[in-house]
């Protein structure tokens, strides 16, 4: 056959089906229809289970107006009515927006209103900020309940429970699934830190590489036992639904993350693999003894959000941890980065494990390109490991696009790149190693200091729980480094003696000139608020 008869060769429905997670669901009940797919307390459902619950849930929706293309948003903790919806959204044609819980009612009013969602799933424990924010969209919103025994409780607001919506349903119902890959699957919003939250449009290609480049990135089994300390509002809890669905695993759901269910849950489900935040891996590393419990294996963790301390890396790792630190944003599905374990590493002491661990480490197999720019210049930066630049990213993962707003879509895409705002230099085995968010850089009398640096250094004191570091405008060298310092229970250190502990390992320009003790502002997936550090730094 000549060259020029390829083109002749056409997509059928035998040898082309657009790619969705929804195919894995398909799959894993057909063949595990009996094996445990989610825990949540004494709730306890099989993959039957699910795949029965997540058509009716696509079915009623469906009765409810549903479509393609039509938002069904979310305010939920980590249950097993939120991993439904990662699927019962989406078999209606629906795209699933997760809404961060910890949100106050005028950003919550403005998702429900710019999202254009058409029905809400709320758990009553958040009933008071969602009345007020429902009564700012200004516009009917169709609202069901989810009445959680386990939870706090709180006023119902709909017509019908989460639970009466699902008997409604057609288990019978025939999945619609989508005929571009290219279709809305998901709609997540951004912190909205420096202004209003950006609507980060994920499609079901994408969702699917996700989960393909994670099982083979992080190197998962078939039928791992998952806990979801991820919170699945956030880069839809990293796609892991959906991963850990197409490997028929064990999902388990804990409502609140503390050290103790985190412990309870490893040593009682048998948990092999969780994801978290640095702050999580903060509470387990620093947790009383009381609230651990002894288990017999290694459990498999992916941690990210701000760049891990080298210092919780090493003291993590001999309570039976294995960490990988992995790096992506909201705009990326998540990871698309992962600081792969290399044999010539083997050799370190603990130390310097542990700093190799904190790199952010190359790309993963999803993902096409990973690169650091001059943003001057817009070359590439040598790999040096001195050298700082602007994270570049370009692959399937990467989202289709702000929602309706095209200015900052192309200002995101321009130059054929996604533009990520993190500062980072480029080591010459490849390995990406995270300075700072470019506008967390502090220049003090010409000089940058990486907050990361200073931060690290500060979590080296054995006093220290959690440290933020930022700018605090100086009058002689323009800014300087200031920290701000949450101390472990029952310990004491003055800002003196954490002043002179940091001048014993930094240049005299990285020290941070003011030191305040406080607890740290968090957002809901553990990453420390800088930009509310930053406006205390200024007054």
């Amino acid at each position: 056959m000549a060259a020029k008869d390829y083109d002749a060769l056409a997509k059928t429905p035998a040898n082309y089906v657009p790619l969705t997670p929804l195919s894995f669901l398909k799959r894993t009940v057909d063949l595990y229809p009996e094996s445990e797919a989610v825990v949540y307390g004494d709730r306890r459902y099989r993959w039957a289970d699910v795949g029965e619950r997540t058509t009716r849930l696509a079915s009623a929706l469906s009765n409810l107006g549903i479509g393609v293309g039509d938002t069904v948003s979310i305010i939920c903790p980590n249950t097993p009515e939120l991993f439904e919806a990662h699927f019962g959204v989406a078999m209606a044609g629906g795209v699933l927006n997760a809404i961060n819980t910890r949100l106050d009612v005028d950003t919550v009013a403005y998702i429900l209103d710019h999202s254009d969602a058409a029905v809400l799933i709320t758990d009553t424990a958040f009933s008071a900020t969602v009345t007020a924010a429902l009564a700012k969209v200004g516009r009917d919103i169709v609202v069901i309940d989810i009445d959680d025994p386990a939870g706090p409780g709180g006023e119902r607001l709909g017509q019908q429970t989460y639970e009466e919506l699902l008997a409604s349903g057609d288990p019978n119902f025939a999945w619609q699934m989508p005929a571009d890959e290219w279709q809305a699957h998901a709609l997540n919003y951004t912190s909205g830190s420096t202004g209003v939250p950006k609507g980060v449009v994920y499609h079901h290609r994408g969702s699917y590489l996700m989960s393909m480049g994670t099982v083979a990135g992080w190197g998962l089994p078939n039928r791992p036992t998952y806990l979801y300390t991820v919170p699945m509002f956030h880069c839809n809890g990293w796609g892991h639904a959906w991963t850990m669905t197409l490997l028929a695993g064990t999902i388990v759901c804990i409502r609140d993350i503390t050290a103790k269910a985190v412990f309870d849950a490893i040593a009682d489900n048998g948990v092999t693999h969780f994801g978290g935040a640095p702050v999580i891996l903060a509470t387990l590393v620093n947790a009383a003894e009381d609230e651990r419990r002894e288990f017999d294996h290694t459990v498999q963790a992916l941690t990210a959000g701000a760049p891990p301390p080298a210092a919780i890396l090493q003291a993590i790792e001999p309570l039976g941890f294995n960490i990988m630190q992995v790096y992506g944003l909201t705009e990326t599905y998540g990871h698309v980065s992962q600081c792969e374990w290399r044999p010539e590493w083997e050799t370190l002491d603990a130390e310097g494990r542990a700093d190799k661990k904190s790199w952010q480490g190359v790309t993963m197999p999803m993902n096409e390109e990973l690169a650091i720019f001059d943003v001057d210049t817009m070359e590439q930066v040598p790999r040096d490991g001195k050298t700082q630049g602007e994270i570049f990213i370009r692959g399937n993962t990467v989202m289709s696009g702000y929602y309706k707003d095209q200015d900052a879509t192309d200002k995101a895409f321009e130059g054929g790149w996604f533009r990520s705002g993190d500062g980072a230099v480029w080591h010459e085995n490849g390995y990406v190693q995270i300075k700072d968010r470019l506008k967390d850089v502090i220049i003090s009398g010409g000089e940058n200091v990486s907050s990361v640096e200073v931060e690290n250094t500060l979590y080296k004191h054995p006093a220290v729980l959690a440290a933020g570091v930022v700018a605090k405008p100086d009058e002689k060298w323009g800014e300087v480094p200031m920290a701000f310092v949450e101390l472990k229970p029952g310990e004491e250190v003055s800002a003196e003696e954490l002043i002179s502990f940091c001048r014993e390992q930094l240049a005299g320009f990285k020290t941070p000139k003011a030191i305040e003790f406080c607890e740290l502002p968090k957002t809901s997936t553990g990453k420390i608020q800088k930009f509310v550090l930053r406006e205390r730094a200024r007054d």
